[in-house]
């Protein structure tokens, strides 16, 4: 009988324990529904109360707390005033201002200096008319301000922000925002309309003769001063030696000569062009010379991109504990179109840790094969030196051709040392330069 009440007991108390584990995970699970709902309102109104609110809203629980506690009717007072003016603050957040806003780039990308502009289209389809809100356009570092006009039933807004170009770079626009806030400062509220669009400002460029000093353009490639015996430019015959293609043999001179005579070739090259960027700051005398060089090198990318020629745009590299490796000594900007050249360029400055320009054009040397010629552009800060040094860092045959850049200089051409260079102070100096030595050539 015993063993018989024990058996229909114990799932009467199995059923308990079950009826009160589902209990207390329901509360369990409310608590914490409760609580995210608790956290949701206390980040929407985190980011709505201002500092001097939350001041005015401790100033009011504070003096009520103390009336009430000491019988103060004077604090009491104020405490309920403060709390209506917390509460009359609210009512400016009320409503939305519009139903949307668009933000939009006419030209994503402009010259440094060239007229650029946002468009703002602001729609409010909605029944309602709305009142004035304030609307901000962060560009750049700025936050530009509107009031936004009350817009009637399929009513719209429609106005144009201009872009400040003074400068080359990537200037972050937006997102566009409605703000609402009290006129005290109490609360403030924004809404978030578009995402942040980039205009690019490219450097100046001008437009150069097409590069044909150091290489002869055709289909096959560049014939150097190295002769081989199997190429396609022909240089002359000379006799058969063992070991030499008899392919080659030029049997007309052989049967007039009586002796076996091979054609021999100038050993060709594919044309490829480097343009070498000097990063350090060192090399410059102020932020007008670099500039003038961001530009000279971009005009010359430009042109052998244009020229559809194997071009590599090379940069400085940042050194590791004053050592420049092979990798680490220059950086190559993309080459593959003449908008994603002059993009990266935007992004381009002085560097403190830059490698200096021998190590750069030794690591160019190492990583990039089939060099015909290179146009080294720096400063005027550190002479002529570091260009010679560069320019001997190169592979034998490399014609190198180093550009100095001084605003508002003389311009000047000068071989030093077998190292052709040139002096310019305006980018119109660089286009004359290239066009006489292409004639000379």
């Amino acid at each position: 009988m015993s063993f018989t009440q024990t058996r229909t007991t114990i799932p009467e108390e199995a059923k308990t324990q079950g009826l009160l584990a589902v209990v207390i995970g329901r509360g369990v699970a409310g608590v914490l529904a409760a609580a995210g709902v608790v956290a949701g309102w206390a980040r929407a109104v985190q980011g709505v109360v201002t500092p001097v609110g939350w001041a005015t809203i401790a100033g009011s629980v504070a003096a009520l707390a103390v009336g009430y506690a000491w019988g103060w009717a004077e604090f009491i007072a104020i405490g309920w005033g403060l709390a209506l003016l917390v509460a009359a603050a609210s009512v400016w957040l009320i409503g939305r201002g519009a139903s949307t806003i668009e933000l939009t780039l006419p030209t994503p990308r402009v010259v440094v200096g060239e007229h650029a502009e946002a468009r703002l289209v602001a729609a409010n389809p909605g029944r309602r008319r709305f009142g004035g809100v304030q609307l901000e356009l962060p560009v750049g570092g700025k936050v530009l301000e509107r009031v936004l006009p009350g817009l009637p039933k399929g009513g719209a807004f429609d106005e144009q922000f201009r872009i400040p170009t003074d400068r080359r770079g990537i200037v972050p626009i937006g997102p566009a925002r409605t703000v609402r806030a009290d006129p005290v400062g109490l609360m403030r509220r924004e809404i978030v309309w578009s995402q942040t669009v980039d205009l690019h400002v490219h450097p100046r460029t001008i437009a150069i003769a097409a590069l044909s000093s150091g290489f002869i353009r055709d289909l096959e490639g560049s014939p150097t001063r190295d002769l081989t015996a199997s190429d396609i430019a022909f240089h002359a015959l000379r006799e058969y030696v063992p070991g030499d293609d008899r392919r080659f043999i030029h049997w007309k001179s052989s049967a007039k000569t009586g002796t076996f005579m091979v054609r021999q070739f100038e050993e060709t090259r594919r044309s490829r062009l480097m343009v070498l960027l000097d990063l350090e700051p060192g090399a410059y005398v102020d932020d007008g010379e670099f500039e003038l060089a961001v530009s000279a090198a971009a005009s010359v990318g430009a042109r052998a991109i244009r020229d559809a020629r194997t071009v590599s745009f090379v940069v400085s590299g940042r050194s590791h504990d004053g050592i420049a490796s092979r990798i680490s000594g220059m950086r190559e900007l993309p080459t593959v179109s003449r908008d994603r050249l002059l993009d990266a360029l935007c992004v381009v400055e002085p560097d403190e840790q830059a490698v200096l320009l021998p190590d750069v054009a030794r690591a160019a040397a190492e990583g990039l094969p089939g060099l015909s010629l290179a146009f080294l552009v720096s400063g005027t800060a550190r002479g002529v030196a570091p260009l010679r040094s560069a320019a001997s860092r190169l592979p034998g045959g490399v014609e190198a051709v180093a550009v100095q850049c001084s605003p508002e200089g003389e311009a000047t051409a000068r071989t030093v040392a077998g190292l052709t260079v040139f002096g310019i102070g305006y980018l119109e100096d660089l286009r004359s330069m290239l066009a006489r030595s292409a004639s000379v050539t």
